[in-house]
């Protein structure tokens, strides 16, 4: 036995001599499933080489990988069946430093996070007798479309080099919300022009992009997407950098573009809006080529603000619209504009407009701040705290034992430290305050859930975690985490932010999801069938006007389907974002669905950049339904609609609403999207209008819109308060033809409120 020990040691020793540096590699992976028969043994960490494979470069580690993603427990694997729910299997593939040699398609499955060191980012490359139409599928087949969340790929590089004649997609991506795709290089064969970095295959709703590279090949990115907001991301001497096949709305922010044919090609025609600021182009003939505004549509829309080229042109139908650069202070806009002091919309084609941006939200270039998602390499494995291994502090994240006290005390201990949360439910009986100096890390979902009875008093809510409190200054960073709630607790307010950052990012939340119901894990599971009684939180994150934080990739969402194989969820949660900060706000891919008052409320706030937004209203909700906002929340908050401008039981306008905006100054949103696809409770597809009002706009100044765009909303736009509404911009004023089977409205611009 002791010899046995002594060997085992050594072992250890020399697998810890042979690693990276990188501490998530070596830190203690105990994390459970809790939401599944024998959780406590499920392996969420699996490190590709413990399943065999070598990362050598030489050998085919194909199925030693394709083994680690799929291995499930005794009861079978997580590629066949779905016996583990869609929220029950998390896992992380990791992958360290090392070339993976692979000569088939990879598949990956639900819940997995596929993630690579990104001190020295792996690559896994086609080998030369590779047969497969992609390298790498990211998403279970078997969740496709509009259900496939939870999948994420991080910190990698996929490489087709050596196949350069091969037609191949390195990564199928047809994914929604909840989905990551961060820091990867795609490396193809110079000029192969059948080689496609990313391909969506639609339909899909994503939500973003972020810090990518594109090396070679035909085409980096092909979109078949509702929505998708792009950010940081280089083509070099790529043909066509991105091509649009389908798409409502697209925000490309700070895209560079060298040596590519073109940047950005939408003459596809299936494009609503395109948005495209903060970006460059060197040796890149044609920025844009774009299909034409057909007559009576306001389809393929364009607008380019902040964007810097050599010689590069736009082009429509072939013919150059726009030659040069539109520099800060100007915004270029193709399709119809709501201009101040002007009734109805002035139809642009091609017109430089005065813009402005605050100068809290951007950087000496006058472009918005973006940062790199931190990844904490700069810490040694010392400096990162298991809150699963404090012995003094015992943690279960079980979904059964209270771990608050134990947690806030981790926390307070570990000032200046990485908290590490393996997967599992932490039950939060009370508020967490996260002070200055913090920096959480979740591993594959990681859930934080309210509970008890501190948090079910509808008429004083009450936050599940506290970033700061009012007139701190710090850091405090949050990745890779789910927010919920273990219960019908009206009274939830699941984060208050009231600190802010000494610079853009330091209060950050990266790859986080609002959670109500929809899942395992909770006892709102098969219990939530009435939207009267199943009231379950109150606000998913409030923004206090003491605070700035910065956003990336965060899915607030009341779940409208259950997805682990139950009944049907009629969660009714009262608002998704209240945003009233005032000290600078970033948001760069952000959704929020299915809130009974509003998805987005922007009230009494300043200085505010939403990059995209897209929305659903309450699947519940409209004709057939007899539950109608307010109800079943008496407004509590004084920023909260009380739908006074409806009549009493008229079900189209008595949905929530997806945006309001109310006396606020420096607010600038690109490329709104809002989406009611179903109504009422039999949950009948919209064939016509079915929800009457969008938005809100009321007393602001300085609010900038580029990009309004709507299914089957008649009413866009109301300006003035409660029953003094008027119908400012409607649906029948800016036909965009077809998304799929749905109505769409595409805006160009919204400026009316922008002096």
């Amino acid at each position: 036995m002791k010899f046995s020990r002594i060997l085992s040691g050594l072992a250890v020793a020399a697998e810890c001599l042979a690693s990276g540096n990188y501490w998530y590699e070596k830190v203690q992976h105990n994390g459970m499933s809790p939401a599944i028969s024998n959780g406590a043994n499920w392996a969420v960490f699996r490190n590709v080489k413990d399943y065999g494979a070598k990362g050598d470069g030489v050998t085919d580690d194909t199925a030693a990988i394709q083994k680690a993603i799929d291995t499930g427990d005794s009861s079978g694997t997580r590629a066949t069946g779905r016996s583990f729910g869609m929220t029950g299997q998390p896992a992380v593939v990791y992958f360290p430093a090392g070339t993976y040699s692979i000569k088939g398609t990879l598949s990956n499955r639900v819940g997995t996070i596929l993630m690579g060191d990104p001190t020295d980012r792996p690559t896994i490359k086609a080998a030369t007798g590779f047969t497969g139409n992609y390298l790498l599928v990211g998403h279970d087949t078997r969740y496709t479309g509009l259900i496939a969340f939870y999948h994420g790929i991080k910190h990698l590089v996929l490489d087709t080099t050596a196949i350069p004649s091969r037609k191949i997609a390195l990564l199928e991506w047809s994914v929604s919300q909840a989905n990551q795709l961060s820091n990867v290089r795609f490396s193809m064969a110079p000029k192969a022009k059948d080689h496609t970095g990313i391909a969506t295959t639609g339909p899909a709703t994503e939500l973003l992009y972020n810090d990518l590279q594109f090396v070679g090949g035909g085409v980096g990115i092909s979109l078949s997407v509702t929505q998708i907001h792009l950010k940081n991301i280089y083509f070099k001497d790529v043909l066509t950098a991105v091509k649009v096949v389908s798409a409502v709305h697209i925000t490309g922010q700070a895209l560079r573009f060298e040596g590519c044919d073109v940047g950005v090609d939408t003459t596809a025609g299936g494009n609503g809006l395109l948005n495209l600021i903060d970006s460059t182009a060197t040796n890149t003939p044609v920025l844009v080529n774009a299909a034409p505004i057909a007559a009576g549509s306001t389809r393929n829309s364009l607008v380019l603000e902040n964007v810097i080229v050599d010689s590069s042109t736009v082009k429509v139908s072939g013919a150059a619209a726009l030659t040069g650069s539109v520099r800060p202070g100007s915004v270029w806009i193709r399709g119809n504009a709501y201009q101040p002091g002007k009734t109805g919309a002035t139809s642009l084609a091609g017109t430089m407009v005065p813009a402005s941006r605050p100068e809290l939200l951007v950087n000496s270039t006058g472009f918005y701040h973006t940062i790199v998602q931190p990844t904490y390499a700069e810490f040694d494995v010392s400096q990162v705290v298991n809150v699963k291994t404090v012995a003094a502090h015992p943690v279960s994240g079980n979904a059964v034992a209270d771990d608050t006290a134990s947690i806030q005390a981790i926390i307070n201990d570990s000032v200046g430290k990485v908290v590490y949360f393996p997967y599992g439910i932490y039950l939060l009986s009370d508020t967490l305050l996260i002070p200055p100096g913090s920096r959480l890390v979740g591993e594959a979902f990681t859930q934080l859930s309210a509970t008890g009875s501190k948090f079910k008093d509808l008429k004083n809510p009450r936050p599940m975690i506290k970033v700061g409190n009012p007139g701190d200054v710090g850091v405090a960073q949050f990745h890779d985490f789910v927010f919920t709630v273990n219960e019908v607790l009206p009274g939830a307010d699941l984060v208050q932010v009231n600190m802010a950052g000494a610079r853009p990012g330091d209060v950050g939340f990266f790859f986080c999801v609002f959670r109500v119901g929809g899942a395992k894990g909770s006892k709102l599971w098969n219990n939530c069938a009435d939207a009267r009684t199943c009231n379950a939180a109150r606000i998913s994150a409030h923004l206090t006007a003491t605070s700035s934080s910065y956003w990336e990739n965060v899915w607030a969402w009341s779940g409208d389907l259950d997805l682990d194989g139950g009944s049907s969820v009629l969660a009714s949660p009262a608002a998704g974002l209240l945003i009233e900060a005032q000290k600078g706000t970033w948001f760069l891919g952000l959704g929020a669905e299915h809130y009974n008052l509003y998805q987005v409320n922007i009230n009494n706030a300043q200085n505010v950049f939403v990059g995209l937004m897209e929305g659903e209203t309450s699947h519940w909700q409209g004709n057939g339904t007899t539950v109608f906002p307010p109800d079943p929340w008496a407004p509590a908050l004084p920023s909260d609609p009380d739908f006074s401008w409806c009549p009493a039981r008229n079900a189209q306008c008595r949905m929530g609403l997806y945006q309001i905006v109310r006396n606020s100054t420096n607010i600038n949103l690109y490329s709104q999207g809002w989406w009611t696809f179903v109504m009422g409770p039999s949950r009948t597809f919209c064939s016509v209008d079915c929800q009457d009002n969008g938005a809100i706009y009321e007393g602001n100044s300085k609010l900038f819109i580029y990009g309004l765009d709507t299914i089957n909303v008649k009413n866009l736009v109301l300006e003035g308060r409660n029953d003094k509404l008027t119908n400012a911009v409607t649906h029948a004023d800016n036909q965009g033809g077809s998304f799929d089977v749905f109505k769409m409205a595409v805006v160009a611009a919204y400026l009316r409120q922008s002096t």
